[in-house]
């Protein structure tokens, strides 16, 4: 079955879910103003594409209800399901307060699971406690390790793996200057990340 091309313009889209204020934009990672330029989950400036809440192949309509603005990276992780309310469940549930840090901020997170600690808690063990101070080094750091990583051929972008070790790299720069030592988060006991916290509190 040939895929339909879609019909409704990103305006109509734009206008329907902002301008009908039909969605709060609180706590979204777009303002109405900019949500025919950025992408409505992770707030960078693409080509949005438009995106159907409910899949058109299980029965979802082209009509402005139905469609959302997204950046091609996050069409492809959208939840595809026939309920409509988890659309908006998961474009609320990334919301950012400044707009390019998105990515940034899931490789920070990646670098939790990985390490079994925060990044900046790792910055407060070497001492830097001031957030203001753990900003500046980031960005003195930043475009030395930058020229240390690449991409995946045909990703105009860093995979969240690939931003955590830049986040990792940053450290250890850190540590090496100010003579410290990492501790090793290998000999830490690490919560399986598909084991949920919940239960494990329960069953110990």
């Amino acid at each position: 079955m040939k895929k339909q091309s879609i019909k409704t313009t990103k305006e109509e889209i734009v206008n329907y879910w902002f301008f009908e204020q039909l969605v709060d934009e609180c706590g979204l990672s777009v303002d109405a103003a900019e949500a025919h330029e950025r992408c409505w989950r992770c707030g960078y400036e693409h080509n949005l594409e438009r995106c159907h809440i409910v899949p058109e192949a299980l029965g979802g309509k082209d009509e402005p209800s139905n469609l959302v603005l997204l950046c091609h990276r996050c069409h492809l992780d959208n939840p595809n399901i026939t309920d409509p309310e988890i659309m908006w469940d998961w474009i609320r549930a990334y919301g950012v307060p400044f707009y390019d840090t998105f990515w940034d901020l899931m490789g920070i997170k990646e670098y939790e699971l990985i390490y079994n600690k925060s990044f900046y808690s790792e910055l407060i063990d070497l001492g830097i406690k001031d957030p203001t101070e753990a900003n500046e080094l980031i960005k003195y750091y930043l475009p030395e390790i930058i020229k240390k990583v690449g991409h995946h051929y045909g990703h105009p972008y860093m995979n969240t793996a690939t931003m955590a070790g830049v986040y990792r790299m940053i450290i250890k720069k850190i540590a090496k200057e100010r003579n410290k030592e990492l501790k090793d988060f290998r000999n830490i006991p690490h919560r399986p990340w598909y084991y949920p916290q919940d239960y494990q509190k329960n069953n110990t």
